[in-house]
């Protein structure tokens, strides 16, 4: 008996890929493409380069921290965790932390997965994560419930166990791999790009219009040919020559106007309809022409750019680090979380009065202040936690002033 649940089962065809975990190119249901929408031929949409970008630098910048958790909720950092070294400095001899987990993310904001080959050492740890292309990765789920990653290279296939690959999926819709934003978004950037191949024409032909030119005679082969030659430049070409039509000869357009098509219209909506893919604010995007209900402040944006978009991958990471990575030993005595701190940093005004709030309030000792606004060093007395004393409860102050009438002999 097959250990996939049928109730979880889809029908239709790109369901079937979805099952057995199969990545396709975004070339089904594109009739408004000619061209198959492919990781090259996307990237070469402005909106597309723009949302992957910003999305993987954002991640790849903050680097994962390793605790070990306490008694009453607190916690140790462990700067030193194997863990720690690996992904956020070399997780291979190709690559840096940062190239690293910017490969990952570019996979998982365009295929919706991401795939890295674990290496281990003589003594079976884990010394190296090496990232796979999505697109040559089928992944198979046996009825015992366990999956086969078949990677194909171009030239041989090679089957990997379960526990040799690290997987992420992004809106799983089953157990089996993540959706693809590449595939679902295929018709809005099939769209965008036959929008911006009509300029590139446009542009070569000089921005005119199509048309045809009436004769009120019958023309012979050759002249057809020869009149075909000489006003050709009519309808393409940079040139602009003065045109002297003779034997009443008249010029009438035939194609539309980019104006009358609304191709600047187009083009700007696709911007807005691929960032809505890609969970990024348009003018994050440097469109200028949006507008944004989430305040007029960079502050506001960026702070709900982090909420709605890079926060998911975020704790995407964290959990399948957990789950995938650390030993059975460490599972449930180590956390992995990104430290963010860089991205919703303020101005320097911003940051100074909130450290001053945070060590009036008591959060904060001076020296930890310190350490966290600017890598200052530690000053004497500066260990302490201070908190201050206005508020006092109206019973106290009752019982200190008839204290102080006492005192006084009134």
């Amino acid at each position: 008996m097959a250990f996939w649940p049928k109730w979880l089962s889809f029908g239709g065809a790109a369901a079937n890929r979805r099952f057995f975990g199969i990545q396709v190119d975004g070339t089904s249901g594109t009739p408004a493409s000619t061209k198959p929408i492919t990781d090259d031929t996307a990237l070469q949409l402005s909106a597309v380069w723009a949302c992957t970008k910003i999305i993987s630098e954002t991640v790849a910048g903050m680097p994962i921290n390793f605790y070990e958790p306490g008694p009453n909720g607190t916690r140790t950092l462990i700067p030193d965790f194997h863990l720690s070294r690996l992904l956020n400095r070399m997780p291979n001899r190709w690559q840096t932390g940062v190239e690293f987990k910017n490969t990952t993310t570019i996979s998982q904001s365009m295929r919706g997965n991401s795939y890295a080959l674990k290496q281990f050492g003589t003594r079976g740890q884990l010394i190296g994560l090496v990232p796979l292309m999505a697109s040559q990765m089928q992944v198979q789920l046996l009825d015992d419930g366990s999956k086969v990653f078949m990677y194909s290279n171009g030239k041989t296939t090679t089957a990997y166990a379960e526990q040799n690959i690290w997987h992420m999926m992004m809106m799983p819709s089953n157990a089996v791999i993540g959706l693809s934003p590449l595939e679902y978004a295929a018709r809005s950037m099939g769209i965008a790009t036959e929008a911006e191949d009509r300029v590139g024409t446009l542009a070569r032909n000089g921005f005119k219009p199509t048309g045809v030119l009436m004769i009120d005679t019958t023309l012979t082969d050759d002249q057809r040919t020869q009149v075909r030659k000489q006003f050709s430049d009519l309808a393409a070409g940079q040139g602009d020559p003065l045109k002297v039509l003779e034997a009443g000869m008249k010029y009438q357009q035939i194609s539309l106007s980019p104006k009358d098509v609304q191709l600047l219209e187009t083009r700007r909506f696709q911007i807005e309809d691929i960032a809505r893919f890609w969970g990024v604010p348009s003018v994050l995007i440097n469109d200028t022409e949006a507008g944004t209900v989430w305040g007029s402040g960079i502050e506001q944006i960026v702070e709900g750019f982090y909420k709605f978009t890079i926060r998911p991958y975020l704790e995407r990471y964290e959990a399948s680090i957990e789950k995938n990575l650390l030993t059975p030993a460490e599972r449930g005595n180590i956390r992995a979380e990104f430290d963010f701190s860089a991205l919703l940093r303020g101005d320097e005004t911003a940051r100074i009065k909130n450290a001053a709030a945070e060590i009036s309030g008591g959060l904060k000792s001076i020296n930890e202040a310190r350490k966290a606004l600017d890598g200052s060093e530690p000053v004497e007395g500066g260990d302490k936690i201070f908190l201050q004393q206005q508020m006092t409860p109206i019973e106290e102050l009752k019982n200190d002033t008839q204290n102080l009438t006492i005192s006084s002999g009134t």
